[in-house]
């Protein structure tokens, strides 16, 4: 499966911004309904960007529903969800606690073993509770276009740390045969990551990462994501690669064009000149 070149994210949407505070208050006061977020959408699709990778926030369902509710209008729109939605669990656990929030998003009869047998049961069966986990987190995506599926850099980073890669194998069998679709992994060590799946067995991964002529958020160094882009197999992309705004947007897609392997460039914009802009950007210099 060929990914798009140009994908459209969600941070805009959701009062994220690395460069500033001030730019994430108005962005979520402007996209305080879910109607402003179909028209960046819509206006995106009018400029030929067919993919939206995005987060399983909790309004991402509503977007879903519009989507399953205009199937003729939306019939070439894919979503690349990227689970988990990492807020939502440390908020429930700011409101609930870590039992309360284990005991709302697993289902009972497990959970009830989980408490008798603690860390030797999440042990055991932690790959058991993964699945169920994917499934809750994906239920929003019935029926839509999700033909690349991804884990959020917050777990596997975490994963890669504890040196867990069995979980990253579970993880990429389970995608394929459940949801007939790609595994794809954001991680902020790309380096670390490609030998780790490499290791179990994972060739040619669809990874995720920080690319950018700064190294802003590229653990292990620039060089080193220099030369596995140009030496390693694997399909990039790259994410974060204005640099949190440190990098103006023709220096940032000129550093992306001395890697070929680069198959899709992750970007957020809320204006339909600025999607037109960058896209413009990245086609003609990203072949």
């Amino acid at each position: 499966m060929m990914m798009e070149k140009v994908l459209l994210g969600d941070n805009q949407f959701f009062a994220v911004n690395h460069a500033s505070d001030e730019k994430a208050r108005a962005q979520s006061v402007r996209f305080k309904e879910d109607s402003a977020i179909i028209k960046v959408l819509d206006q995106a699709i009018d400029l030929g960007i067919n993919t939206f990778m995005c987060t399983t926030h909790d309004r991402i369902a509503n977007i879903c529903d519009h989507l399953r509710a205009n199937p003729d209008k939306y019939k070439d729109f894919k979503i690349y969800p990227c689970m988990p939605y990492a807020h939502k669990y440390a908020n429930a656990v700011t409101e609930l606690g870590i039992i309360g929030t284990i005991k709302q998003y697993v289902p009972g009869n497990l959970f009830g073993t989980f408490a008798k047998g603690g860390m030797a049961y999440l042990n055991k069966d932690f790959l058991k509770l993964m699945k169920l986990l994917i499934d809750a987190e994906l239920k929003m995506f019935k029926d839509i276009n999700t033909p690349v599926i991804f884990i959020q850099n917050v777990i596997v980073d975490m994963v890669l740390g504890l040196k867990m890669y069995d979980v990253f194998k579970a993880y990429d069998s389970y995608i394929r045969e459940k949801y007939n679709a790609e595994p794809g992994y954001i991680t902020m060590n790309m380096p670390a990551l490609l030998d780790a799946l490499n290791a179990v067995g994972i060739q040619n991964p669809i990874i995720c990462s920080s690319i950018n002529k700064i190294g802003f958020r590229m653990s292990g160094g620039k060089e080193l994501y220099e030369k596995y882009l140009t030496e390693k197999q694997f399909r990039p992309i790259a994410m974060q690669v204005l640099a949190a705004g440190a990098l103006r947007p023709n220096e940032a897609i000129d550093y992306l064009s001395n890697f070929p392997k680069i198959e899709s460039v992750l970007f957020g914009a809320s204006s339909k000149d600025h999607i037109q802009q960058t896209k413009e950007l990245i086609v003609s210099k990203i072949k």
